[in-house]
């Protein structure tokens, strides 16, 4: 059973349903199913970071070299 007592969430749960032209309750639950898809998919942000190191690495191939603090300004346009 839900009872939605706060007057924005169910404002959105009415405009979710009109857009889906389904019921309050079907445009929750799918809502809830997407909100909870993302959630398990998240990879944490250092595992991220990792990732991207390791993809940055592997495209600087053997001719990578460490970028000067004058080309990181340049870069910016400093």
């Amino acid at each position: 059973m839900l009872s939605i007592r706060d007057p924005r969430a169910a404002a959105l749960a009415r405009e979710l349903a009109a857009k889906r032209k389904s019921t309050m309750t079907e445009a929750i639950i799918v809502a809830l199913e997407g909100e909870l898809k993302r959630e398990r998919q998240k990879v944490p942000l250092p595992r991220r970071l990792t990732l991207l190191a390791e993809k940055a690495r592997r495209l600087a191939g053997a001719q990578g070299r460490v970028v000067q603090k004058d080309e990181i300004d340049e870069f910016w346009g400093q």
